[in-house]
C-alpha cells in the first residue's frame, strides 16, 4: 500500500500539493514586469549597436590612386575588365601573386615588387607602362 510520503501518492483536489509556488497577490504582475524589463534591455542594446553611425556591412571599396595600394606596384593598365581578368589568370598560371584594382586612373594589375620583372615578362609589358 502507498503512504502519503511515497512519490506516487494520490493527490486530493483542493489541497495545497506544493506543485505551483505561491507568489502572493502580485503573481499576475510579475510576468508583464519581466517582459517590459526584457524589452527595455533589448531596446538599449539595439540603440547602442546602431548608434555608432556605421553599418555592420562593409561598404564597397572606393577607388584610390595607384600609390594607395601599399607595397603593390602596377604592372599593366588593362582597358576592360575582361583584359584585366585575362592578365590576372596568366600571372596566376605563372605562379605570380597579383591583384586587379580599380583605381582613380582606371584598372591596374598590381603585383609585389619582387615579382615585377617576372610579371612583365609574362605579360610582355615594358617598364613604365
Amino acid at each position: 500500500m502507498l503512504s502519503a510520503t511515497d512519490s506516487l501518492a494520490i493527490r486530493v483536489p483542493g489541497e495545497d500539493n506544493d506543485v505551483v509556488p505561491g507568489w502572493g497577490s502580485f503573481s499576475y504582475t510579475y510576468g508583464p514586469i519581466i517582459a517590459v524589463i526584457g524589452l527595455a534591455v533589448l531596446v538599449l542594446i539595439l540603440r547602442w549597436g546602431f548608434s555608432r553611425g556605421q553599418s555592420v556591412v562593409t561598404p564597397p571599396a572606393r577607388p584610390g590612386p595607384p600609390s594607395d595600394y601599399g607595397l603593390l606596384v602596377p604592372v599593366a593598365e588593362p582597358l576592360t575588365p575582361q583584359d584585366a581578368e585575362r592578365m590576372r589568370l596568366a600571372l596566376a598560371e605563372a605562379g605570380i601573386t597579383c591583384n586587379v584594382a580599380r583605381t582613380t586612373e582606371g584598372l591596374r594589375v598590381m603585383v609585389w615588387p619582387t615579382d615585377l620583372d617576372r610579371a612583365r615578362g609574362v605579360l610582355g609589358t615594358r617598364p613604365g607602362g
